[in-house]
């Protein structure tokens, strides 16, 4: 005997094939018996003289009979297969083929292990295939089974021979039992017979709804915790009631919820009422938000008059997304240096689609993004994500990717079992189908289409780890009634107009010719970094980019943003001559604190290393210059950069 593999061209189905011949006979012990098994040997086995099968018992319990104990429609591998649509057609065949050619005993007992038989025409025993396997498809290797089941196959016709005699000395102790074939072809013409459409509709509905206690308030909102006496809670509209419940189910069966309600549907109080409810649970919970934002959620935790929820007491902490790039500092009364990241029980990430780029670390660095997924969601407890964004989707659908590993802790399958094999696939899958329609002739590019050519797992994604409701969706299924009437945008009124009614504005040639001779030396310091300390700059600041294969300098990157700030202005022109002059405004200003810098600058002061210097110690912040990058003074030829930004003033203030 050897050992079969059963993967690759080692399998069960292709040892067995080849004796599956005109006349030939076949005998069997199996644990299970597929329809689909079947259907890779549809064109041999009609072939057969006789078949013998030993098959489990069948239970004897009314509510047993209908189970599906020989696993006739396959198990969670055959999906595929099942999706075909083609079990009712098989089941007539295999009935037709059993009727015809096979003859069915139940075994005493549960069947341990497989056997399969293969005689020539006259009944000598030619192959024999024996262990764990089944007639199935995994027990055939055409489905991954498994990776320790033990089979062996004979060499000889010497093994054949012997378990050909092991066969019939079982085939023989088992009475004649003309009800087991029976009553297997009786089961078979049950699943081939036809359905009417409206028993397949039925059908369909009950396993969508199958499911619909898990939308159940009461089930999901435990009313002990106190969260319906709260005030943000009874300041909800019902459909933010409805997405709160939903958030909170998903918060406990995945780990996570993106919220992503339009514009003003209040994304903000379904939020608040979702940190009550787990404060109300004892969890401790963290907001973490845009600096521009931090006081529309600090609001609702002061006690200050415009506090509306005052009374309910919100003891959560708040933190800017810039801050997950600090060591040390205070934001807001925090001590940076002393917070326990790991301790959150529930995180609320606002405007999350600014952490939707998994972007590439500064050399010896971490981004913010890796920072969050290291020291809050990996570390410590484990911890719920709340993110709320109108768009988590901006350019490309990656995007949602890399937020919803914030909930999966990075797993790519951590939504196996909810038929999603892996997350990456879905989302590239579906790029691939976006870029596709995109390139479709408009007339073709529909909705209807986009929508089938998705396909079903990214939209089985969304449904499990988002929530998002735009207003109409609102007004169709819960009315006006509560909210009122949504405004209506008013249509553009267009009005065709000089730049300037007094005639006093120079032209926009000559503006554009002054803008494109600015340098804009104020936005670009490492432009003037000495020679000598360029190398340090850009270890401090080169983004290693393509797993290290390049890096992007830091000083391309400040030309790039020169570019950017002329055509903004630009733009601005565009847009008013108040907005022109509020930006040059904002330039010169820009470069006049920078020149003031410069001339307070104490030659006399020791020289530092950019390397041993924490740019965010406010005991640095005189010797250094810029914003989110910095220069040490010290290393920058100053003479030739006060003269840039001399010669910008100047243009600048003509402007």
């Amino acid at each position: 005997m050897r050992f079969v593999s059963n993967a690759g061209s080692d399998r069960v189905l292709d040892l067995i094939r080849p004796w599956i011949q005109r006349g030939h006979q076949i005998d069997m012990v199996s644990p299970a018996f597929s329809l689909f098994a079947y259907s890779e040997l549809l064109d041999e086995l009609p072939q057969v003289s006789r078949a013998r099968l030993v098959l489990p018992p069948q239970p004897t319990s009314a509510q047993g009979a209908t189970d599906d104990t020989l696993g006739l429609l396959g198990s969670a591998a055959d999906r595929p297969h099942r999706n075909k649509l083609q079990a009712p057609w098989l089941s007539r065949k295999l009935a037709a083929w059993l009727e015809q050619t096979a003859e069915v005993r139940h075994a005493q007992g549960a069947v341990p292990q497989g056997t399969l038989v293969l005689r020539d025409g006259e009944g000598r025993a030619q192959q024999a295939v024996m262990g764990s396997f089944a007639f199935s498809t995994d027990g055939l290797g055409v489905t991954p089974g498994n990776p320790l089941s033990l089979i062996q196959a004979s060499e000889n016709l010497a093994e054949a021979q012997m378990l050909s005699q092991w066969f019939d000395s079982q085939w023989a102790m088992l009475r004649d039992q003309p009800q087991a074939k029976a009553e297997l072809i009786e089961r078979l013409r049950g699943l081939g017979s036809h359905r009417d459409a409206s028993s397949v509709y039925a059908l369909m509905l009950h396993h969508l709804f199958a499911n619909g206690d898990g939308l159940d308030e009461e089930r999901i909102v435990k009313s002990a915790t106190g969260i319906r006496n709260t005030v943000v809670w009874k300041k909800l509209y019902k459909f933010q009631r409805d997405g709160v419940v939903g958030a909170i189910d998903k918060l406990d069966r995945f780990g996570g919820c993106i919220i992503a309600d339009s514009v003003g549907l209040g994304k903000t109080f379904e939020a608040l009422a979702i940190i009550k409810y787990h404060e109300l649970r004892n969890d401790r919970v963290l907001v973490l938000c845009p600096k521009r934002l931090r006081d529309n959620w600090t609001l609702y935790k002061a006690n200050d008059r415009r506090n509306v929820l005052a009374s309910d007491r919100f003891n959560y902490d708040v933190l800017n997304h810039t801050d997950l790039s600090r060591d040390g500092g205070h934001s807001g009364d925090i001590d940076l240096s002393h917070v326990n990241w790991g301790n959150y029980d529930l995180v609320v990430i606002d405007e999350s689609h600014n952490f939707r780029n998994k972007k590439s670390p500064r050399q010896g660095n971490e981004t913010r993004y890796d920072r969050l997924m290291r020291k809050i969601i990996r570390e410590g407890v484990k911890t719920r994500v709340l993110m709320l964004s109108a768009t988590p989707v901006n350019n490309r659908l990656a995007d949602l990717r890399n937020q919803i590993a914030f909930v999966t802790e990075g797993d790519d399958t951590a939504l196996f079992e909810h038929g999603i094999a892996s997350i990456d696939s879905t989302t590239r899958r579906a790029q691939k189908a976006f870029n596709r329609w995109l390139e479709l002739p408009n007339e073709d590019k529909t909705p209807s289409l986009l929508i089938e050519m998705l396909g079903f797992d990214y939209f089985a994604l969304l449904d499990h780890l988002t929530i998002a409701r735009s207003r109409r969706h609102i007004e169709k299924y819960y009315g006006i009634h509560e909210t009122g009437r949504f405004p209506e945008r008013l249509p553009p009124i267009n009005i065709k107009a000089d730049v300037d009614r007094a005639g006093a504005f120079r032209s926009i040639r000559d503006i554009n010719l002054e803008i494109r001779r600015l340098n804009l030396a104020a936005y670009a310091p490492l432009r003037y970094v000495l020679p000598h300390k360029q190398q340090a700059y850009d270890a401090k600041y080169s983004t290693q980019i393509r797993g290290g294969e390049s890096f992007f300098r830091q000083v391309d990157r400040e030309e790039s943003l020169i570019h950017l700030l002329r055509v903004n202005v630009l733009k601005r022109m565009e847009s008013a001559v108040s907005s022109f002059a509020l930006t040059v405004q904002r330039q010169l200003h820009d470069v006049e604190a920078t020149l003031a810098q410069i001339e307070a600058h104490n030659d006399e002061i020791e020289e530092l290393d950019i390397a041993d210097v924490d740019i965010d110690d406010p005991a640095f912040e005189t010797l250094l210059v810029g914003r989110k990058v910095k220069v040490l003074l010290s290393d920058v030829d100053l003479l030739r950069w006060k003269q840039d930004l001399i010669e910008d003033r100047n243009r600048l203030a003509t402007l």
